[in-house]
């Protein structure tokens, strides 16, 4: 996210939110105020001569990580503070989310700095003083530690859970690991892990499969022992072993991003990249390797610890699995409240071009040796590098700017690199291959600002619109007016393609039990998951990167709430060509719109085109748990398609007409 995103109050504060109040209100009751419908004509022009392709990658996907959308979210670890460094490097430390199973008269659970990880060398220390007998008898279940995971675990039965954990003592050992409900009173799976004295003096890896005889969406780990003596613990793990393509991310997650066909992803955020102080930054090369060597940090400007489970590698092979050019938004000595002078930037200038070997560089380079040593022995397609997140204020970005701009063509001469400052900042002297766009703005802001872009200078660098998002009190948690506004303003990114290059939605994910930022495109939590109306309304998009544009023309009396595009794309499941033409009523009209196509080099088919309409009850309705669909696309056959042919559309309303053309004279541009 954007640090010129963040919401500050002001004196007009208490005015403000009564006058949003009486503007919710009205929100709230235009369910029962829809307009009687008129008349309008809408004008498309199909001929090869007006027509122009759009760019390849042009709509893709931004992930922060905020909200939990990754600790606890996409990546598909359930342990939380799985190495107990969230702590602090000082001992004894705090060891939450774990929590201490028995009393003082029967176990010490503390942390110390014994670890076998040289970048982790923080400890969990349990003294176990009770026994399975004697005058100091533990409780029934023994003693230990419980981690309930991010909100709690989600385990399925049947399913496998791959167990690793890091073991010292000089003691005999006998600890069982399970998996249980919440209360730890019902076992879900368990392993018990024995050794005489001598089995465990050096630190051993113990890894393991456990599979779960029932449900439980609210379970925990638990580590117990009734043997007296003192055990170690470290990067402790619990992975579920069916994740997508077997790369370590939550399934459902990860499979709802796929849907939507991103021809990018842009990571590893705004704000988190940058960090509130920038030893708090995302640091690229301490996220790599094995996770258990990772260090880990403190998310400042976010507020929570990651492990670093998802790092910069994981960020690629995300990439890679979803088909999207990977677009890595590098710390370029900046943080929210830090700023390291052009003087002194070298060695993060450095730094960077060393991850871009990491991700580029053949086996035998420095870098390109731990990516393959990682399992991934061809280089990533990393292409994009963003220099920043919208920092062209600072006093000292134009200057460090230059300096990673100089040292990464140097090296790497093909890499598209990105601006945080406004084209009109970008010339010879100070270079750049596209510059990034943040748009935060209400939904009437965001509808208008379909034009943005209509006078941008056609010559120079192009626009990546990395962050755009309405906000505000109609925004809600995820709201269908917002969801209309913001496709709105990507009808009008279409429309102006050739100075736009790319664009996507921010934020991305929420986990709902830390809602850090509404709204959010998809919700979720430990077992459940839905889109928000602009999830859904991304998907009426996923067909326009490298697709065809067509001119349209709008005219609705004194009815300014309404726009339109037209693109032809081809299916790649059976080829078929089709004519998609989106219509945006943001309006409490509806409409009968007459459709005239013309220009086509082959004609439109009687029978197998489709209608896609998003819309609900009320502008103000969301989803939820209990209601996942309520806004969601209804898809119906169009009867009797062709090139002139009368339509409704309904008021609060995106309505998409994929028109099936025949296959024997449609050439794409």
């Amino acid at each position: 996210m954007s640090t010129m995103a963040v919401p500050r109050a002001h004196a007009g504060h208490r005015l403000r939110c009564v006058l949003a109040v009486v503007c919710a209100l009205c929100w709230a009751s235009s369910s029962v105020r829809f307009v009687a419908g008129q008349a309008g004509q809408l004008s498309v022009d199909a001929s090869p001569q007006t027509a122009r392709k759009m760019p390849d990658k042009m709509f893709g996907i931004f992930f922060e990580e905020i909200n939990h959308a990754g600790a606890g979210g996409l990546w598909a670890e359930l342990v939380s503070n799985r190495g107990f460094e969230a702590g602090g490097p000082n001992t004894p430390s705090n060891i939450e989310p774990w929590f201490i199973i028995g009393n003082e008269s029967s176990i010490i659970v503390g942390t110390d700095r014994t670890s076998c990880f040289e970048r982790n060398p923080v400890a969990l220390r349990m003294e176990v003083l009770c026994g399975s007998k004697g005058t100091n008898v533990c409780p029934s279940g023994g003693v230990g530690v419980y981690n309930p995971g991010y909100w709690g675990m989600n385990i399925e039965r049947r399913k496998g859970y791959k167990v690793s954990l890091h073991i010292r003592s000089s003691d005999a050992v006998s600890l069982t690991i399970s998996l249980t409900s919440s209360d730890g009173l019902h076992k879900l799976a368990s392993r018990t892990i024995t050794g005489g004295k001598k089995q465990f003096t050096n630190w051993t890896k113990i890894q393991f499969r456990l599979y779960s005889s029932q449900n439980n969406t609210n379970s925990r780990l638990q580590i117990t022992t009734t043997k007296t003596g003192v055990v170690w613990l470290d990067q402790v793990s619990v992975m579920p072993s069916d994740t997508y393509m077997g790369h370590g991310f939550r399934k459902d997650l990860a499979s709802m991003l796929a849907n939507l066909k991103p021809q990018f992803l842009k990571f590893p955020g705004g704000n988190y990249a940058m960090g509130q102080y920038l030893r708090n930054a995302f640091h690229w090369g301490e996220t790599v390797g094995p996770w258990e060597e990772r260090p880990g940090h403190v998310n400042d400007a976010w507020g929570y610890w990651t492990d670093d489970g998802l790092g910069f590698f994981e960020f690629l092979q995300l990439a890679e699995d979803l088909g999207a050019s990977p677009v890595w938004v590098v710390n370029d000595g900046a943080s929210i409240n830090e700023e390291v002078p052009t003087a002194i930037i070298a060695s993060l200038v450095k730094d960077v071009v060393d991850g871009i070997e990491f991700a580029r560089g053949g086996v035998n380079t420095t870098w390109g040796s731990v990516r393959a040593a990682m399992g991934h022995q061809q280089p990533f397609k990393l292409d994009y590098v963003s220099i920043g997140n919208q920092e062209c204020w600072m006093l000292y970005y134009r200057g460090n700017y230059q300096k990673f701009y100089s040292a990464i063509k140097a090296a790497y001469p093909d890499i598209n690199i990105i601006s945080s400052c406004d084209k009109s900042t970008i010339s010879a002297s100070n270079p750049a291959d596209l510059y990034d766009v943040h748009v935060y703005a209400s939904s009437a802001n965001m509808f208008s600002r379909t034009s943005m872009f209509d006078n941008t200078p056609r010559s120079g660098p192009k626009a990546i619109v990395s962050e755009y998002a309405v906000t505000g009190n109609d925004a809600g948690k995820g709201t269908l007016v917002a969801a209309l506004a913001e496709a709105a303003f990507l009808v009008g990114l279409e429309k102006n393609s050739d100075v736009v290059e790319m664009a996507s939605c921010a934020p991305l994910f929420v986990n709902d039990n830390d809602r850090k930022w509404s709204p959010d495109a998809i919700v979720f939590n430990s077992w459940q998951h839905y889109g928000c109306p602009n999830y859904w309304m991304l998907h009426f998009f996923k067909d326009s990167s490298g697709a065809t544009f067509h001119p349209t023309t709008m005219q609705v009396s004194n009815y300014d709430q309404m726009v339109a595009s037209a693109i032809t794309w081809q299916s790649p499941k059976d080829k078929s060509t089709y004519l998609k033409i989106k219509v945006v009523n943001f309006g409490s009209k509806a409409v009968d719109l007459n459709i005239t196509v013309t220009g086509l080099e082959s004609g439109i088919k009687s029978s197998g085109s489709k209608k896609t309409v998003l819309t609900s009850g009320a502008p103000l309705d969301e989803n939820s748990f209990e209601q996942p669909e309520k806004v969601a696309p209804v898809l119906s056959p169009v009867a009797d398609a062709k090139q002139q042919m009368g339509v409704s559309v309904s008021p609060y309303s995106l309505t998409s007409f994929d028109l099936l053309l025949e296959p024997s004279k449609h050439s794409a541009i």
